[in-house]
């Protein structure tokens, strides 16, 4: 799913452009020992075990509230972290992921699900659903994210004004290259061959997604055969029923005094419960599949979808801004030595060059946005690899179910078979073992 991506050619953007980056006093200690750490701040010390267990948020569908004309769906958000529940609507979501993009357009901000089309069914809502519940889980466990007011404030305010709310705290603020200590000194933690870092880390990152894209889909189609192959276990068995339960008559030359036939429809009439209990099993094993399995691998498709729009909004937003600062200052120069040369008046001199001065702190201010837009997709790069163990849970989890799942059907299954002895019998009503061919198919000539 495509990210929206930030107009950093926007007025306020642009506003920041203009004038170096003023230190900030951080209020909250926490901030400060964030924007601080020991040793080389370039380098994220977080396991995968911490960022998990940062927060877990449930998000929920709730009763739908008829208006005048349409009908808006409600989530009930819960915050393990902040140990509260408050009620949101995806308008709010947007909101707040507006604000994060505004804030940290430098950071990983994982993309929304798309808004509801006209005549959205149940299916859309519950895929929406779960988008949003991806989306806010890994916000809720980024580091940087995790510290913010932002997200304090949309977990935990229970007001019905949240879109305002959320404005508020960024309206004036600036966003991290403003507020962070660290931003004007972004180069020197940076390696020398951070482009050369960035061109491959970019590629390895693009691979990986390409290939856990494909493993989602097959897991999909793995959970969804559970689904269908339970469908069918349950009609197979309500069929047998509806045989058995056949009341029409037996002719007296077709049964020929042989009985077999009404043993038999008693047999195969009480073997639908069994098949209920296995077509159960199997919903079972594919719902477990689609919330361990596939929500996770989609959970991280969503984490390196992020990445690569983070990728392109370096390119096009801040590296391209800068590009075009030095095309412009360029010109500039040339305007000023062509002026030099033909003897323009002083005044209109003195203006060229109070423009290229301002031009100048500009381009400066650039190349500091632009090392620490490299400063954070280095931290954003090593965040993908501490995610990176993810795969062996998910691995773990999918062998479990499928031991789990054949396991419990297994035991149905053997619990099946004596019950149709009584389907094999021979002359004199004597039970008989079933027919099996020693070779080749049972109906081979």
């Amino acid at each position: 799913m495509k990210s929206e991506e930030q107009d950093l050619s926007s007025p306020h953007i642009i506003m920041f452009y203009l004038a170096k980056p003023p230190v900030i006093e951080p209020k909250d200690p926490e901030q400060l020992l964030m924007q601080t750490p020991q040793g080389n701040p370039l380098l994220l010390s977080h396991t995968l075990q911490e960022l998990l267990s940062k927060d877990t948020v449930q998000v929920e569908l709730i009763p739908e509230k008829k208006g005048l004309f349409l009908k808006h769906v409600e989530y009930e958000v819960s915050s393990k972290r902040f140990k509260c529940s408050v009620y949101r609507r995806y308008n709010d979501f947007v909101v707040f992921h507006e604000m994060l993009l505004q804030k940290f357009p430098y950071r990983m901000v994982p993309a929304l699900p798309p808004k509801r089309m006209l005549g959205a069914d149940r299916e859309f809502i519950e895929s929406r659903r779960r988008a949003l519940k991806r989306f806010i889980n890994l916000v809720a466990r980024h580091p940087p994210f995790s510290e913010d007011v932002l997200l304090k404030l949309f977990l935990s305010f229970s007001g019905s004004d949240v879109q305002n709310k959320l404005r508020e705290l960024v309206q004036g603020v600036g966003d991290e290259f403003m507020t962070c200590q660290l931003a004007p000194r972004a180069k020197d933690f940076l390696p020398a061959d951070i482009q050369a870092q960035f061109a491959a880390s970019r590629e390895l990152i693009r691979n990986i997604y390409n290939s856990f894209y494909k493993l989602r889909d097959r897991a999909e189609r793995i959970a969804s055969r559970a689904i269908d192959n339970a469908s069918d276990l349950l009609i197979f068995g309500k069929e047998l029923s509806a045989l058995g339960s056949d009341t029409t008559p037996l002719p007296s030359w077709a049964a020929l005094n042989n009985s077999t036939w009404g043993t038999l429809k008693q047999a195969l009439k009480g073997l639908s419960v069994e098949f209920a209990l296995l077509a159960d099993k199997a919903v079972q094993q594919g719902k477990q599949e689609e919330s361990d399995v596939v929500e996770k691998l989609n959970l991280f498709l969503d984490l390196l979808q992020s990445y690569k729009d983070l990728c392109e909004r370096h390119e096009k937003g801040v590296l391209h801004k800068h590009q075009r600062a030095l095309h412009k200052y360029s010109m500039m120069k040339k305007q000023m030595m062509s002026a030099t040369v033909q003897n323009k008046e002083p005044e209109s001199v003195e203006q060229l060059e109070s423009r290229i001065v301002e031009q100048e702190n500009a381009i400066m201010t650039m190349e500091l946005r632009n090392y620490f837009s490299l400063y954070c997709l280095h931290q954003e790069t090593q965040l993908i690899h501490i995610y990176l163990p993810l795969t062996s849970h998910i691995l773990g989890a999918f062998v479990n179910s499928q031991i789990q799942g054949h396991k419990e059907m297994s035991k149905v299954w053997n619990e099946l078979k004596p019950k149709l002895s009584c389907l094999f019998v021979g002359p004199h009503n004597m039970p008989t073992p079933p027919l099996s061919p020693p070779e080749g198919n049972f109906f081979a000539n």
